[in-house]
């Protein structure tokens, strides 16, 4: 009779238990969906800038190993310059745009560099910083 007693007891108070805890279960279900949807969305975001800086660093490679190219052209056609090999002219390249620094020893030297890393292949622009200095 005692046994009969306590499961009275027993079975409302189980079943009151588990009917809240399936409310709480299922609060907790739709905020772990929206955690798996939000982690999903993150990793996708991580995934998309990876792809971008991976894209930036292929393009700076690129674009440095064009400028060593085209500084490697310039120096080359300067020194096989007549007017220009005589001169101490330094060749800087940054996308495409060559600096010429240094010292030539005519205004005409200076004009002839110019000219000469202007026809080079690649060559987007040039800052002639040259300073002349007679002979």
């Amino acid at each position: 009779m005692k046994n009969a007693f306590g499961l009275k007891i027993v079975i409302p108070a189980l079943a009151l238990g588990m009917a809240m805890s399936a409310q709480v279960f299922a609060q907790d279900s739709g905020s772990a969906s929206q955690s798996m949807s939000q982690a999903g969305n993150s990793a996708g975001n991580s995934a998309d800038s990876a792809g971008n800086a991976v894209k930036h660093v292929y393009d700076g490679t690129v674009t440095a190993i064009s400028d060593t190219e085209i500084t490697a052209k310039v120096k080359s056609n300067l020194y096989g310059n007549k007017v220009t090999k005589a001169g101490d002219i330094h060749v800087a390249t940054i996308a495409g745009i060559v600096t010429l620094t240094g010292t030539v020893p005519s205004a005409n030297a200076s004009e002839t560099a110019s000219r000469v890393t202007g026809q080079t292949g690649g060559v987007k622009g040039v800052k002639n910083e040259l300073t002349t200095v007679p002979a």
